[in-house]
């Protein structure tokens, strides 16, 4: 214990803060004597400090250094919104801490009605704190479950089952403490505390007519030789019990057992099984702790990016630029054909034999189908189904990152936002040439997302319409490829650095209001140069654009929108005049006029060359595309 005239603060060699509120050289209890065993013959420099001792300066002093936070109800609770903004952490939880009696049934019991904690203030800050750690454990699948009935979101979490664990030396211990003799006596342990629920076992015991021994207050090692010489252990808690060790180490040294459903672990399969798997499993349990945690002390995330093709040859995508900007800071890339029969398949195979990382998948649609315009949200889907690594770059085939800014995306995965799941980015949209970036355009992009099962593509629920024969078509303001929760078809919750300012100055640059083309520059140059985040080439050849919205782009709005677009010269935003009647020299002369007058137009209204348009320049250009 630290004196009252120390001054607590983090070591320097210090790599892990563990808070609880006691330790194993204070109590033999079963949390304190799992935590200490996680910890036996750590390689980390670990520095232990009780829960009641921490302060928002010990945070910001610890900010940098990695927490795992086990039992924590001494702890000021004010300082959870500081954590989870700002620390990277873990929670070990033992019982429910959402409940103000820590058990649901207590509260019952002490109160005489339900426990509603989960929707009071307390309970929200606890819920909060767990969803925010970059791991959580649990003691049993059935704490687990509560959790995540009270806490939808919580099952958004990397959350695990940990079990008890027990040091090295107890399974040499329980060893040696098998070949005693046994009694014909029931162990009842004689404890205050409201769940263990001494009557019940002692009733048990009278009722079924089996002699028993009240025993307390003995050392661990006692308690582990007093059960290894009796019958077996009657243990009735009046509430859920996580996972107690006592009742692990009974079945470990040959006891009956008997209990109820309190004890939460007793269902479990590594449990219920013989005791040779039990010890298997139990022995695991301190190295699965670790390869989780490891990860996130020592920033070893992996990251996918993945993609999507189509003819892209045919379509003049910059494609093997793009793929080839995605493997250089990708640990896997994803990229998944729709079919190409134009030479695109046969290239994305001699790439993947280039470079190991590159994984090539088919997935062919019917894109003759009325809703194909559905079906580039489906292959989006479809290929990060098949990511693996921890997190997931999405990237279409117009779109390179720069070769500066794959280290900065690593980087930004070592400090991804506790509090989400998925983060918006910058890009950089090319308007005829790199001499000309778009400001009529939004300059983010959803891009970079923790590998969660819930994330996938598609139509967000408020948005989904069904057609006369039942197939889904989207109202306007999707493009069928957000982010959205499998679940319930909502959209995901986006960090984005595009600010109140940011749009502002942009809409008085497209005002051509004085100073503010200027001063939007300079906050996207400033943007650009510190995130990472993609160019766009999708504007970049003019006269391909505009060739694609005659053969493509009329037919997929139509296909998402479930709108008629009959080729005449009003539903033509570039000439006035049918598609069918448009050059392609007309088209190559448009091409070069845009370029050249405007700075970016968007194709939902007819071209206006009266109307400016204003751009600016970023210099910064990815030397692929050069």
């Amino acid at each position: 214990m630290n004196s009252p005239f120390d001054t607590l603060s983090i070591q320097d060699n210090t790599e892990i803060i563990l808070v609880s509120d006691l330790f194993s050289t204070d109590i033999n209890g079963g949390a304190e004597l799992t935590t200490e065993a996680i910890f036996e013959n750590t390689e980390y420099n670990v520095q232990r400090i009780y829960s009641k001792d921490v302060t928002i300066d010990l945070l910001e002093e610890g900010y940098k250094k990695y927490w795992i936070f086990t039992n924590f109800s001494e702890m000021n609770l004010n300082l959870i919104p500081t954590i989870i903004e700002n620390l990277k952490y873990s929670v070990i939880e033992y019982d429910y801490k959402f409940c103000k009696y820590r058990s649901i049934e207590k509260h019952v019991h002490f109160e005489g009605i339900e426990c509603n904690c989960h929707k009071e203030q307390h309970g929200q800050i606890i819920s909060r704190f767990y969803h925010s750690a970059k791991s959580l454990w649990f003691m049993s699948e059935g704490q687990r479950s509560i959790y995540e009935d009270k806490f939808a979101f919580i099952k958004d979490t990397d959350s695990y089952v940990l079990s008890s664990v027990f040091n090295t030396q107890f399974f040499n211990t329980i060893e040696a403490l098998n070949k005693n003799i046994k009694n014909n006596k029931y162990v009842v342990l004689n404890a205050r505390s409201w769940i263990k629920d001494t009557k019940s076992s002692i009733n048990w015991c009278k009722e079924n007519n089996e002699e028993f021994e009240l025993v307390s207050d003995l050392s661990h090692k006692e308690f582990l030789t007093k059960l290894s010489k009796s019958k077996g252990i009657a243990y009735f808690p009046s509430g859920n019990d996580t996972c107690p060790r006592m009742i692990i180490e009974a079945k470990l040294l040959g006891c009956k057992i008997q209990t109820n459903d309190n004890v939460q672990h007793k269902n479990e399969a590594w449990f219920s099984g013989n005791n040779e798997n039990c010890i298997k499993y139990l022995q695991e349990r301190k190295s699965a702790f670790w390869k989780v945690v490891d990860k996130d002390i020592e920033n070893k995330h992996t990251i996918s990016g993945y993609t999507t093709t189509l003819n892209c040859i045919d379509q003049k995508y910059p494609f093997e630029e793009s793929i080839l900007s995605l493997i250089s800071f990708c640990d896997q890339v994803i990229v998944l054909d729709g079919g190409s029969n134009d030479g695109t398949f046969e290239r994305l195979i001699e790439l993947a034999d280039a470079y190991d990382s590159l994984q090539i998948h088919v997935y062919i649609r019917d894109w003759n189908d009325t809703r194909f315009a559905l079906h580039d949200g489906a292959q989006k889907a479809a290929a990060r189904e098949l990511c693996s690594s921890d997190f997931c770059w999405q990237q279409d085939v117009d779109e390179i990152v720069h070769e500066d800014d794959g280290q900065k995306i690593k980087n930004l995965v070592k400090h991804f936002p506790n509090t989400m799941d998925l983060i918006a980015l910058p890009v950089v949209e090319f308007w005829g040439s790199h001499e000309k970036v778009r400001v009529d355009v939004n300059p983010w992009k959803w891009r970079l997302s923790k590998n969660k099962d819930y994330i996938t593509h598609g139509i967000p629920k408020q948005l989904r319409q069904t057609d006369s024969n039942g197939k889904m078509y989207s109202l306007p303001g999707s493009d069928g490829c957000d982010y959205i929760r499998k679940d319930t078809g909502i959209p995901v919750y986006c960090g984005n650095f595009y600010n109140n300012e940011m749009h502002e100055t942009r809409i008085k640059a497209l005002s051509l209001e004085e100073n503010s083309i200027e001063r939007y520059q300079e906050l996207i140059t400033k943007v650009v140069d510190n995130l990472p985040g993609v160019f766009h080439y999708s504007w970049f050849d003019l006269e391909r654009k505009i060739k694609t919205y005659k053969n493509y782009w009329t037919k997929h709005w139509q296909s998402m929108y479930n709108i008629e677009q009959i080729d005449t010269a009003e539903n033509n935003m570039f000439f006035d005049k049918k598609w069918e009647d448009v050059t392609d020299k007309e088209i190559a002369d448009l091409a070069l006029q845009l370029k050249d007058t405007t700075g970016g137009w968007i194709f939902h209204n007819k071209v206006d060359f009266n109307k400016p348009t204003p751009h600016i320049k970023i210099d910064k250009i990815p030397k692929i595309m050069l």
